[in-house]
């Protein structure tokens, strides 16, 4: 079941005993609450600290509820107002949602009601002080990034990466696409002492055998049939900086014999060519290919897996990263809006929970793909759900725990394990090496508990 929402509640009522009584049942159902007798009273309790929602009453000596709304409304916008009335009249509902109330509750109190208004509340404030803290990290940062994120796996990353930066060995960074591996090699780059050479990449899926040869090692005049000029290849175009494998697990068999003699000599052969020249790189390779299963298929050289994986980096997919979906956003929000001209500032709550809750299969080039294309055709100041795609629109239905079946019946402790199984797979995007490691246990217990499910 999902985590109850709880937060910092102040409750404002004269009468002393509805007021005990609504903070001990709010208590009692996990929020922190404060009360005040008055309006005045709750004004200085709001100057001294920070609530996620209001409770107050409609009519007080003093200065009544509507009141209190309207001043709070000017002064703390992002604060919500929950009128609690006993004229549940047309009349006093538009009067307190003039005055800018988030929602009012009639007298007498319905509990359940009430907690569930309350909760609604108390999700909107969270969700937009989130969103402006978001916003004031991507302009600290200028804009999104893919590195920019305040989750515990990105900030490893990014730790990492300052702790091997200049350490000149090669690295393997592994990750779903679309996952940020180029922009992981670019900090890793920009980081190092070779900062002041070329940084230079190439997508080893994206060229035959013939023409990835002559692009990574160069050839001699005449090498080949149209080889009319001699060329150096990226391996010495690279040389004083860092050159990016990209997708090094579609490189064919028969070039990684010649990789690897270029990472244990530090010499290149170009095509043709009856000489090696000196070439002065650093390598980073990336994936999204489990090589060690490459490697048992006899598709991936295991002396040249093991010259590359020297140094590891792993990028979670964007669905494990939390509120960073939100920072990436919004940095993309600002990107876009200036480069198409539009006053767009941000994400209305609606629009971020659904993103939140969607489970990006692309990963961040999706979610930039997302936002470009609404910024592109929004109409407003902050993105809606209606700019969203439609597999973005419909509620995210609620996702079952482990240990529950459809009903809420426990499960039996083998179908249980089949589905934790299962799920850290689809979590690793089906790579079992980085799914073995997510579980806690070896990559053969991994195949013999999936051979067993079989």
């Amino acid at each position: 079941m999902a985590e109850p929402i709880r937060g910092q509640l102040l409750v404002v009522d004269d009468d002393r005993a509805l007021r005990e009584l609504l903070a001990e049942e709010l208590t009692r159902q996990g929020h922190t609450v404060l009360t005040a007798a008055s309006a005045a009273l709750a004004l200085e309790l709001l100057d001294g600290g920070e609530f996620d929602a209001l409770l107050t009453d409609l009519n007080m000596p003093g200065g009544s509820g509507i009141d209190l709304c309207g001043r709070l409304h000017d002064e703390r916008p992002e604060l919500p107002v929950v009128i609690l009335t006993a004229f549940g009249s047309l009349d006093t509902a538009i009067a307190a949602l003039r005055a800018g109330a988030y929602d009012f509750v009639t007298k007498p109190v319905d509990l359940d009601l009430l907690a569930h208004t309350l909760g609604r509340a108390v999700q909107h404030s969270q969700l937009q002080r989130t969103l402006q803290r978001l916003q004031e990290e991507v302009r600290r940062s200028r804009g999104g990034r893919s590195l920019l994120g305040e989750s515990r796996t990105m900030a490893a990353v990014r730790e990492l990466i300052s702790r091997i930066a200049n350490l000149d060995s090669s690295v393997l960074i592994t990750g779903a696409s679309g996952t940020g591996k180029e922009l992981v090699a670019r900090a890793l780059h920009e980081q190092s002492s070779r900062r002041g050479g070329p940084f230079v990449a190439i997508n080893c899926a994206a060229l035959p055998e013939t023409l990835l040869e002559s692009e990574l090692f160069g050839h001699e005049r005449g090498a080949f049939t149209d080889a009319r000029t001699a060329r150096r290849g990226l391996f010495l175009e690279a040389s004083g900086g860092t050159l990016l494998l990209d997708e090094v697990g579609e490189l064919p068999l028969p070039l990684q014999p010649k990789l690897l003699r270029v990472l244990e000599e530090r010499r290149v052969r170009p095509v043709g060519a009856n000489r090696e020249l000196d070439c002065d790189v650093r390598i980073v390779a990336a994936t999204h290919r489990d090589l060690e299963a490459a490697m048992e298929e006899g598709r991936f050289r295991e002396d040249l897996f093991y010259r590359l994986n020297v140094l590891t980096i792993e990028l979670p997919p964007l669905r494990a990263r939390g509120n960073d979906i939100l920072l990436l956003a919004q940095g993309f929000v600002e990107e876009c809006a200036t480069r198409f001209g539009k006053g767009v500032k941000g994400l209305s709550e609606p629009a971020a929970t659904r993103l939140l809750g969607y489970d990006w299969p692309g990963n961040v080039r999706e979610l930039r793909n997302v936002v470009e294309r609404a910024v592109a055709l929004t109409r407003h100041e902050r993105l809606s759900v209606e700019d969203l795609p439609d597999r973005l629109r419909q509620p995210v239905p609620r996702t079952l725990p482990v240990g529950q079946g459809e009903t809420g019946e426990l499960l039996p402790l083998a179908e249980m394990e089949r589905r934790y199984l299962q799920q850290a797979l689809a979590a690793a995007d089906g790579n079992r090496t980085l799914a073995a490691r997510l579980l806690g246990i070896d990559r053969k217990t991994l195949y013999r508990k999936l051979q067993e499910e079989a």
